[in-house]
This record gives C-alpha cells, sequence and structure tokens, in this order.
C-alpha cells in the first residue's frame, strides 16, 4: 500500500505538447539544408551535434538553436550563408514563442489530485523558457515546487527528495520518458506512471521493457487518478 507525499509531473509531453513542435522545426532546417545532404542524413547529423552538446547546452531550444548553427557550419565545411544561419535563429525564435496546448484531461487530473497531495512539477528544459509554459498553462497555482533538472538521473531525483525533504516510496513521478520518469525513480524506491505520447525524443527512447511491481501505464491522464486510488 502507498502512501504518496509528493506527485510529481513532467512537464513537455506529459503537461503540454512539445516534441511535434521540435519536429515541425527540424523539418524545417532540413529543408533549408536540403542542397547539402538528403532529409535522413541531415536529421542524424544534427541529433549527434545535440547529444555531443548536451554536457555545454543542457536540454532545451537554446541549446537546440546552437547545435542546427553547427550542423550547418559543418555539414557545409563552413560555406553556409548569413542568410541561412539568419533563417535558423528564425527557427529557434519560432520555438520560443510556440502557444502552450495541453495534453487531453491533464487539467482535469490535476484539479482532481490538487488538495490530497502535494504536487510538483520536474522537468528538464531551458529555465525561462519552461517557466513562460507554465505561466501559459494556467495550471501554475497547482503546483508546490517547480524543478527545471539539467538531468534526470539518479542522483537529480535523489537530490530532489532531499530538498523537498521526502523518502523515496512516498514519492510518485508521471511522465512520457521511460528513460527519464520511469527508470530512475524506480532505481531509488520511487513509484512511476507512463504516459505514452505519440511521438517521443530519440535520446529519450529505451529499447526494453519494464516489468516492475511499482511501475504503472496509463493509456491517457484520465486513468491517472484511478491508477492512484487504487495504490494508497
Amino acid at each position: 500500500m502507498k502512501n504518496y507525499r509528493i506527485i510529481a509531473f513532467d512537464a513537455d509531453d506529459t503537461l503540454w505538447i512539445n516534441e511535434p513542435f521540435f519536429e515541425e522545426a527540424e523539418n524545417r532546417f532540413c529543408a533549408l539544408m536540403e542542397d547539402y545532404l538528403s532529409k535522413q542524413s541531415l536529421s542524424q547529423a544534427l541529433f549527434k551535434t545535440q547529444i555531443n552538446n548536451l554536457d555545454l547546452y543542457g536540454y532545451g531550444i537554446k541549446g537546440y538553436i546552437l547545435s542546427m548553427i553547427e550542423t550547418a557550419h559543418n555539414i557545409s565545411e563552413g560555406k553556409v550563408s548569413s542568410k541561412i544561419t539568419d533563417k535558423i535563429l528564425a527557427i529557434g525564435k519560432d520555438l520560443l514563442q510556440k502557444p502552450v496546448i495541453l495534453l487531453d484531461g491533464i487539467e482535469e487530473t490535476i484539479k482532481e489530485l490538487y488538495g490530497d497531495y502535494t504536487l510538483i512539477v520536474a522537468t528538464k528544459g531551458d529555465l525561462k523558457d519552461q517557466h513562460r509554459k507554465l505561466h501559459l498553462s494556467g495550471l501554475g497555482s497547482y503546483f508546490h515546487h517547480i524543478e527545471v533538472m539539467s538531468e534526470k538521473a539518479v542522483l537529480d531525483y535523489e537530490k530532489l527528495l532531499k530538498r523537498l525533504e521526502t523518502p523515496a516510496e512516498e514519492f510518485l513521478m508521471i511522465g512520457n520518458s521511460l528513460k527519464s520518469d520511469v527508470l530512475p525513480v524506480l532505481d531509488i524506491g520511487g513509484t512511476a506512471i507512463h504516459i505514452p505520447f505519440h511521438t517521443t525524443w530519440a535520446h529519450e527512447r529505451i529499447d526494453h521493457e519494464i516489468q516492475h511491481p511499482h511501475f504503472y501505464t496509463a493509456k491517457s491522464h484520465w486513468e491517472v487518478k484511478d491508477i492512484i486510488r487504487k495504490n494508497v
């Protein structure tokens, strides 16, 4: 029997739509650079640059913009024009101004859990951008704490729970990423609910199934409350 004290929600593709905007941006980038490589090769080059830069830039749109510019420079052997660079910057600025579109059922779920549990946001990404999206979402008042993490590994969750003065067995994480929102939480002794999103960034995918007594899958946000109620 679980007595959850804190329920944490991931933000991107858990509270609101995110990855489709990045896919749109990538398509625009590939269209700009189509004279150099095929779309598949361009996508692979951009992904490789992003991964190589994670330790420097972290997650989020600003690092993504820099990785697009670096990729363009590399594949053009330094010949990319300032006009193309300006268009890449425009793609990034568009990303930073995308509307906040809540996922179906999330607001109702949060409202039903609010008051019975301490709700927090635990997400990765750019600090300013995540706060912007949370403000525009209208959900900010429901959350006791907002944590924008540089990474979501075991140590990061342990530090978070220490700051919140909460034991792992009283912590429940809800998110769309098995790699970031589920596996490390299970490893520290917490509980996780996975809500699959229809598209996932390649870096967040895993190639094996998870079998664990404290792991649950919800087909939609509407199932989250029932899963929680059955396990308290």
